[in-house]
C-alpha cells in the first residue's frame, strides 16, 4: 500500500479552547487560521508538515458511540517525552481514561498514555517500546482499542 496519512481534521466545540490546548499543552505549531466567525479553523503542524486541522463546527462534545473517529494516536521519540506530556497534560487538568503509562496489551514494550482533548476526543500518546513490565489495563484486548 502507497497511501499515508496526511493529516487529521477533527470538528470541535470551540477553536479557542481547542487551540490552545493543542498548540499550548501538546505543542503543535499553528500554521494558519480562518478567524470568519463561520468559518473558524486552525491549521496545526510539527514545524515541518502539516498534522492536525481543527474546525470549529461541532455543536457538541466527541461521541465514542458513533461511527467515526475512534481516537487519534500520536507517537512521541522517547518514554520520557510521553512522562512529560503526562505532566502537561495533569498540569492542564486533562482527563485520563488509565492511570498513568500503561502497555498497549499484556506483556508489550509498546504503550503510553490515553487521555481527552477539551471536546472529549479520545487521544494516545505512545512508544513503539520501553515502557515493559507496564500494566495492561485489558487482558484480553488492546489499551487503545477500549477507552
Amino acid at each position: 500500500m502507497t497511501l499515508h496519512t496526511g493529516h487529521v481534521g477533527l470538528n470541535v466545540t470551540d477553536l479557542d479552547r481547542s487551540l490552545a490546548f493543542y498548540r499550548d499543552v501538546l505543542g503543535f505549531v499553528l500554521v494558519a487560521e480562518g478567524k470568519e466567525d463561520d468559518r473558524r479553523y486552525a491549521f496545526l503542524g510539527d514545524g515541518e508538515r502539516l498534522v492536525l486541522t481543527l474546525w470549529q463546527q461541532a455543536g457538541e462534545p466527541y461521541d465514542g458511540d458513533r461511527a467515526g473517529l475512534h481516537h487519534l494516536a500520536l507517537e512521541a521519540e522517547s518514554i520520557e517525552r510521553v512522562r512529560e506530556y503526562e505532566q502537561a497534560l495533569r498540569a492542564y487538568g486533562a482527563a485520563f481514561a488509565h492511570e498513568g503509562v500503561v502497555a498497549h496489551r499484556e506483556g508489550a514494550d509498546s504503550g503510553g498514555i490515553f487521555f481527552h482533548d477539551p471536546d472529549g476526543t479520545r487521544l494516545e500518546i505512545s512508544v513503539p517500546s520501553g515502557v515493559q513490565g507496564a500494566p495492561a489495563p485489558h487482558e484480553s484486548a488492546p489499551t487503545c482499542g477500549f477507552f
